[in-house]
């Protein structure tokens, strides 16, 4: 939308976008920090699964970033686009898969009603009663305290890491490119995210912690297990940072698949996300790739947006009864999305074919910001 609307360059698009997410990603945390887990007696956010993906994630956010210096124009949009229409694609199939489940679910609720209806008949018209009003309040998580909901321990490791890749950051800002002072400033994010997601990797293997999100199955994970789940959130972080996404597409299906309910994944993988979109707003904004103006407001406008969003999204849903609308929507605009920017991007690569202008990769080490 930011290049075929306003007209920014796909590059100053990413960063801006990112500056978008951090908004949404920092109002929708504030807003998950006062729910509970919809089954289970802890916060909507798994900070174990937050401790053991989010310093993997801020690895890959910064080798994204790097790979966005380097990338041609024609090659980040190539990538959105495939990115956008297997994205949408995914949806689509997920979102008819949630449909029919909400009909079976739906059909079962309407038979419970008939089986009780001679006995006690209380469903008026235009509103949820009887089944539907049990449906209503299994929807509806319940609200406490942001003091009560945060996991002080885990919540300082996390802001740990952010810290010590925020002096990274600097530092290298004020070395020269490709020294070797640059290279080891670089080197040194990876034993700070391997200590901290290895220190939980291991309390995890060794069952000293658990995904609690998970209940009584989230102990004991193989070692096969954490790898791959450190392996995925390297890659959403070096998607993210190299196209401007967030990377909940990557982690939160990763997280279903832990079998975590779809509400903790959600919440745990925004959580994550905010994190790591300010740091890719810091390395942008050390590479002068965005206006600051325009960040601002952009920025002001996504926070009042997901705010909103998820306070309307959540009462749709547990009005509607059927969460899969959300998601054929979601489907359409990422498809619409990338057929249109496929269209400009096409346009504009024969232009810079026809002016001869060099779209190949960039050099890292010369690169002028």
């Amino acid at each position: 939308m930011l290049t075929l609307i306003i007209g920014f360059d796909p590059k100053s698009a990413t960063a801006i976008s990112k500056c978008m997410i951090m908004g949404a990603a920092v109002s929708t945390v504030y807003y998950n920090l006062k729910l509970r887990h919809p089954t289970l007696d802890m916060p909507i956010i798994d900070y174990d699964l937050a401790v053991l993906i989010q310093p993997m994630l801020m690895l890959g956010i910064s080798i994204g970033v790097a790979f966005n210096v380097i990338f041609a124009d024609w090659m980040v949009t190539v990538l959105l686009i495939i990115l956008f229409i297997g994205t949408s694609t995914k949806a689509f199939m997920r979102g008819v898969e949630t449909w029919k489940k909400e009909t079976i679910i739906k059909k079962e609720a309407a038979k419970r009603l008939d089986v009780n209806e001679d006995t006690e008949y209380k469903l008026l018209p235009g509103g949820p009663r009887n089944g539907m009003e049990k449906e209503v309040k299994e929807l509806a998580e319940p609200e406490v305290s942001i003091l009560e909901n945060v996991c002080w321990k885990e919540f300082g490791l996390l802001v740990f890491v952010w810290i010590a890749f925020l002096v990274l950051q600097i530092t290298k800002n004020y070395t020269a490119t490709c020294t070797t002072v640059y290279w080891v400033v670089n080197l040194l994010q990876i034993p700070v995210s391997l200590g901290v997601s290895g220190y939980e990797a291991i309390s995890l293997y060794k069952g000293w912690r658990k995904i609690a999100s998970k209940g009584d199955s989230g102990t004991n994970l193989q070692v096969q297990q954490l790898i791959t789940y450190c392996f995925f959130g390297v890659l959403a972080g070096l998607v993210g940072g190299l196209l401007g996404l967030g990377g909940g597409f990557i982690m939160g299906p990763l997280f279903l698949e832990l079998g975590v309910p779809p509400q903790v994944s959600s919440a745990t993988a925004t959580f994550a996300m905010m994190f790591s979109s300010s740091m890719s707003v810091v390395e942008y904004h050390l590479l002068k790739r965005f206006p600051v103006p325009y960040a601002l407001y952009f920025v002001a406008v996504a926070t009042v947006a997901a705010f909103i969003g998820q306070h309307f999204v959540r009462r749709m849903i547990i009005l509607m009864g059927r969460a899969s609308i959300i998601i054929f929507i979601l489907a359409s605009t990422i498809f619409i999305s990338a057929i249109s920017l496929g269209g400009v991007g096409i346009s504009n690569m024969i232009g810079k074919i026809e002016r001869r202008e060099y779209m190949g990769f960039e050099n890292l080490c010369t690169y002028d910001v």
